[in-house]
């Protein structure tokens, strides 16, 4: 009869696993009951990293272990339970519905768990302990300084950690507990998050003084069709000026610049290179200096809600307390000015 692969490039006839019992002789600590305990925190850990890194190689590099390393430990696991976990298809591996079972155990468990450790780190001081947090948005660094200066005079034992790597996406960090607050300017309709409405702001397409489209009052998705945009260094579909703006009117831009900081971009856009949409409040003194024009989206404009996304029931005091400082040191609600530099006609 031919021998069945396990994934982690082990033997072993069907019958080892279908019908023979499994060997109990050396399988680890017991419980205070006496009977084995079969399944530990770092096999969860295990199977979350194999299924989220779509292979073992990938997952022993995140788990700092060796691939036989951890080729050995999904051994032991497997033996453990008695069943297979994985199968491997082509270079995949496959979770079997056990191995699925167990992998929905380890996305939920985990999370509480590393959470109710990051919450004793703080020994129990309600005012104490560690904010982790991070912006959907990298111009928001730019005001989120004034806000952590602030609280650290009020809460001076708790340390906040900006989490710049999880900008982009920030809710899959926030349910996996590496972040304790994400800044938002979507909600999630996830339930197992609740979220704190923080600011309103308007995005405005930004250009040279004497840029062609500087002459209209607002712009259309048209005129963006023979324009470059500037852009941050993500994907155009990625991009919520795109998401709501451009792909309803069937729109895509002639170009797309991509740079990484607020302030290259502002460059770029000075030196006519292009059209760029940022937060009004992000570009107001270049707008107010004479240096850009400012153009709102649309007849409506392009306006976006800022939340603080949080673990639903996981909001301790001083977490409260510096969502409401960030409330209060968000950008104001001062409008740009608009108006237009001349009454020349812009065609499509």
């Amino acid at each position: 009869m031919q021998s069945m692969r396990f994934a982690h490039g082990l033997t072993a006839p069907p019958a080892a696993v279908s019908s023979a019992p499994p060997d109990l002789s050396d399988l680890g600590p017991l419980t205070s009951r006496g009977d084995q305990a079969r399944l530990e925190v770092r096999h969860l850990k295990l199977l979350r990293a194999i299924v989220r890194e779509q292979g073992l190689t990938r997952a022993a590099a995140h788990l700092h272990l060796t691939q036989p390393a951890l080729s050995h430990q999904l051994a032991d696991l497997e033996r453990r339970m008695g069943r297979r976990l994985f199968v491997r298809t082509g270079r995949r591996l496959v979770p079997t519905a056990a191995g699925q079972r167990l992998v929905r155990a380890a996305e939920s468990l985990l999370p509480e768990l590393e959470r109710a450790e990051q919450d004793l780190s703080g020994l129990g001081d309600s005012d104490s302990g560690v904010i982790r947090v991070s912006t959907e948005c990298y111009t928001a660094y730019h005001w989120l300084p004034a806000a952590l200066e602030e609280f650290a005079r009020t809460y001076p034992s708790v340390s906040v950690q900006i989490v710049v790597e999880a900008t982009r996406r920030p809710i899959p960090a926030l349910l996996e507990g590496r972040l304790d607050l994400a800044i938002v300017y979507r909600r999630s309709g996830d339930r197992r998050l609740e979220h704190h409405v923080l600011f309103d702001d308007e995005m405005l397409a930004v250009m040279a003084p004497d840029h062609r489209l500087a002459a209209a009052p607002r712009l259309t998705p048209a005129l963006f069709a023979s324009e470059t945009l500037v852009l941050y260094s993500i994907p155009l579909t990625a991009s919520d000026f795109y998401q709501r703006f451009l792909r309803p009117a069937g729109v895509m831009p002639a170009r797309v610049m991509r740079v990484e900081l607020t302030e290259a971009i502002l460059e770029m856009v000075r030196a006519g290179q292009g059209v760029a949409v940022l937060a009004g409040w992000a570009v107001g003194p270049e707008v107010r200096a004479g240096r850009l024009v400012a153009r709102r989206l649309g007849v409506r404009g392009l306006r976006r809600r800022w939340l603080a996304a949080v673990r639903a029931r996981q909001v301790p005091e001083h977490l409260r307390a510096f969502i409401d400082q960030v409330r209060r040191a968000a950008p104001g609600s001062e409008p740009v000015r608009l108006r237009p530099r001349s009454r020349r006609l812009i065609v499509a």
